[in-house]
């Protein structure tokens, strides 16, 4: 089938809660070669779209994901927005409106956290996800008291005057630089595609994929999504996480 003749050219999906589990855990091989198997027929036949990745995970995480499931023509959003991979040339692409002072920004908030709410912490350490550049990620095995800890952090960041988005997943806080989202990566990823609106689809299962959802033509959710966030999705699998994301796709091949 000519590849015009698709529904849709493209899907951006989430990794967390879609591709892979949201809880610590072995990702499923079989579900993700299933994933691959589509985008090598997505390639070959042209009636469905290719899966790329819009992720909040680090950089080499979101790569080695999109090698795994054959994305090789479309960049990869990670790092909530802080970079594209270009598959199709190997380009680590940073969004070029982060600033040197913005990085600065970003490892001042990184050492005040340290001192903070790290190794000398007697609740144990509030530990910060390796690998990324430009964001921070924070995790800590009591969930609640972790979340306790958003509002003290929007009330120093506000007085220190750093320009950040604090936002929360299932098991993590978030701490983004204002102007750079999934929102603003998808962005980039049109303009270097040339891809709009409308030929576009979305999976996603927390608040945060609203940026997806404001990208695409065609939303949905696996089983296991954010209860907001299934109320604005086109179409909700009847289960959970990779199993859904597959349940999903079936449905975006044209017939």
């Amino acid at each position: 089938m000519p590849e015009s003749l698709r529904n849709y050219d493209a899907v951006v999906c989430d990794i967390d809660g879609c591709l892979g589990p949201e809880q610590n855990g072995p990702l499923d091989a079989d579900a993700l070669a299933a994933v691959a198997a589509y985008n090598r027929l997505a390639h070959d036949k042209g009636d469905r779209p290719v899966v790329t990745v819009c992720t909040g995970r680090p950089l080499p995480y979101a790569e080695a994901m999109a090698r795994l499931i054959g994305t090789d023509t479309l960049p990869v959003v990670c790092e909530m927005g802080v970079w594209l991979w270009h598959a199709d040339t190997n380009i680590f692409d940073c969004d070029p409106r982060i600033t040197p002072q913005h990085v600065h920004i970003v490892h001042e908030a990184q050492e005040w956290i340290e001192a903070t709410w790290g190794a000398s912490n007697p609740r144990g350490p509030v530990q910060q996800q390796p690998g990324k550049a430009c964001s921070i990620s924070l995790h800590h095995p009591d969930t609640p008291y972790l979340k306790g800890l958003e509002p003290l952090l929007r009330d120093e960041f506000a007085r220190r005057n750093w320009p950040f988005r604090v936002s929360s997943t299932w098991e993590w806080i978030n701490i983004d630089l204002a102007h750079i989202s999934k929102a603003t990566g998808i962005e980039r990823l049109m303009a270097h595609t040339g891809l709009t609106k409308a030929r576009l689809a979305g999976i996603g299962d927390t608040i945060g994929d609203l940026a997806i959802r404001e990208h695409v033509a065609f939303f949905a959710c696996p089983a296991n999504a954010d209860d907001r966030l299934k109320a604005h999705a086109d179409f909700v699998a009847d289960d959970a996480e990779i199993h859904g994301v597959l349940d999903i796709l079936d449905r975006l091949i044209a017939t």
